[in-house]
């Protein structure tokens, strides 16, 4: 009997290969699914939730996409032009500004902040941009605005108070309470006000206020404080007297506190003496206008020997003493 050779048809090598590789992809998705399955198997949620959230994502990404291509072709800037438009037909612009709570800052400045970006309708206007422009005026510590509809912004203003004037090297600045300069001002306007000079001086001002405040009857007769070395003051009464203070703020005011006792029985300003002298805690120096020499005496006999001072004609010699200390 004959056999019939098919041709074209697989051979037992071939055959034999196919069926490895079948087995070797088998295995492979086995091993895949096996990994898979052991990683969802950590993680706190289910393969139908991950598929959630990976659907979630790719919305997501889809719109900022298309809020950016939106931004790129002007379609805000078209809505907010049409949002004015709006607001301009049915009334709704800024015609009024309401500044309450300015007694020295310039109003001007406020209505320039206002309608300076020239943000006219009432709905495009951001309150919270222009409080925080506001609060940059050397003047203003707080600032509240809002809109009164139709037509009105209230601007609210708590201004900053004044508290002494720093002297610079080429002018006079106002300051607060905690050294912020406020304006430049002339010498006019300086006048009667506490003027501080010194390196660092105006950081110091709730310090000197403390002391000061120790001495009420002394207070009103100082005209200038020097803070000297960043450690002490110089104080300078409105006679052109000068009182050198010790350092430290308890030792100041109970020097400060001692020169008042003194200024109260003998009329210390107005005197003779040009420069009192407390740095040394036991004594004070005394510096006479005429003389090389300083006169010491312990605090306790100062007044004494102040009041002969006062009394003893002006050509008359006074018992030589020792140096100044430093």
């Amino acid at each position: 009997m004959s056999q019939k050779i098919r041709r074209g048809g697989k051979s037992v090598r071939k055959t034999a290969a196919a069926q490895g590789k079948a087995r070797q992809v088998r295995a492979a998705r086995a091993r895949t699914g096996s990994a898979f399955d052991a990683v969802m198997s950590w993680l706190p949620f289910s393969e139908a939730q991950l598929h959630r959230i990976f659907l979630a994502a790719i919305l997501g990404g889809a719109v900022v996409l298309a809020w950016m291509v939106a931004s790129f072709a002007g379609v805000p800037a078209m809505a907010q032009q049409q949002l004015a438009a709006v607001a301009h037909d049915a009334g709704f612009e800024v015609r009024r500004i309401n500044v309450r709570g300015t007694k020295n800052l310039n109003e001007l400045k406020v209505y320039q902040l206002a309608l300076g970006d020239n943000k006219r309708a009432m709905p495009l206007v951001d309150i919270h941009a222009l409080r925080a422009k506001l609060l940059e005026l050397s003047w203003v510590d707080d600032a509240r605005v809002s809109r009164q509809l139709p037509d009105t912004l209230v601007v609210d203003i708590v201004e900053r108070k004044s508290a002494a004037v720093l002297r610079k090297a080429d002018r006079l600045v106002l300051i607060d309470a905690t050294g912020h300069e406020l304006e430049v001002v002339s010498d006019q306007r300086a006048k009667g006000k506490l003027v501080v000079s010194g390196p660092g001086a105006g950081k110091q001002i709730e310090a000197l206020a403390a002391l000061l405040a120790a001495a009420p009857a002394i207070k009103p007769q100082v005209r200038e404080a020097e803070w000297i070395g960043n450690r002490r003051w110089n104080l300078t009464f409105k006679t052109d007297q000068v009182l050198a203070l010790p350092e430290g703020g308890g030792q100041s005011a109970k020097a400060l506190m001692t020169f008042a006792r003194l200024d109260g029985v003998n009329r210390l300003l107005g005197g003779k003496v040009a420069a009192f002298d407390m740095r040394a805690p036991d004594r004070i120096y005394l510096r006479v206008p005429g003389r090389t020499d300083p006169v010491e005496q312990p605090v306790a006999r100062a007044s004494a020997t102040t009041a002969a001072a006062d009394a003893r004609p002006t050509g008359e010699a006074k018992p030589a003493t020792k140096g100044e200390q430093n």
